[in-house]
C-alpha cells in the first residue's frame, strides 16, 4: 500500500486492507502516512513491515522510517521509495537507479502502476487505499512468490465510501 494520508483522506485504513495485513507475510506500505498511529496500527498487525517516509511525513515518521528500505524475499531483492519522478521514462530512470533490484515498490501519484523495465526490473505502485484522486477507486496490491520469482500480482478496487 502506499499514500494512506490518515486521517486526513480517510479516518482509518479500509477493513478488506486490514484483514490482508493480518494475513500477509510481508506488508510495504510506500510512504505519505501522515500520522505515526497508522505506522503502530501496521507494526502490531504485519509479521513484517517494510516501510518508507513520503514527501508528507514529518519529523515523527522520518525519525522512525528511511527514505528507501531495502528487503530480500524468497530469492528476490525489494526495494521500496515513495517518489520516482514523472511517468515518463520511469522504467529507465528506476532500473537505472536500482541496478540490483528485481521489484521496485513506489508510490506518490496514487495511480496504480505495474510495469516491467528492459532490464527485468519490475516497478509496482498499489495506488492509494483512501484517496483515489483520479482513479476511479480506491486501490492496494498484492502479490505471490513462487519458486524465486513473482507470481500473480493482482490490484484490488475498495468499495466507495
Amino acid at each position: 500500500m502506499s499514500d494512506t494520508h490518515l486521517p486526513k483522506r480517510a479516518k482509518r485504513l479500509p477493513e478488506p486492507l486490514l484483514d490482508e495485513v493480518s494475513h500477509a507475510d510481508v506488508v510495504f506500505h510506500a510512504g505519505d502516512w501522515v500520522d505515526t498511529d497508522t505506522l503502530d496500527l501496521l507494526e502490531s498487525r504485519s509479521r513484517r513491515l517494510v516501510a518508507v517516509y513520503g514527501n508528507n511525513d514529518g519529523p515523527g515518521l522520518r525519525a522512525r522510517l528511511p527514505e528507501i528500505a531495502y528487503a530480500d524475499l524468497g530469492g528476490l531483492r525489494f526495494g521500496v521509495i515513495h517518489e520516482t519522478g514523472p511517468a515518463q521514462g520511469r522504467e529507465a530512470r528506476c532500473a537505472q537507479r536500482f541496478p540490483d533490484l528485481d521489484v521496485l515498490v513506489f508510490g506518490h501519484s496514487h495511480i496504480p502502476w505495474d510495469t516491467v523495465a528492459p532490464t527485468g526490473l519490475r516497478l509496482l505502485n498499489p495506488g492509494s487505499p483512501t484517496d483515489r484522486r483520479r482513479q476511479p477507486y480506491c486501490t492496494y496490491m498484492t502479490a505471490t512468490l513462487t519458486g524465486g520469482r513473482i507470481g500473480e500480482v493482482d490490484l484490488h478496487r475498495l468499495p466507495r465510501r
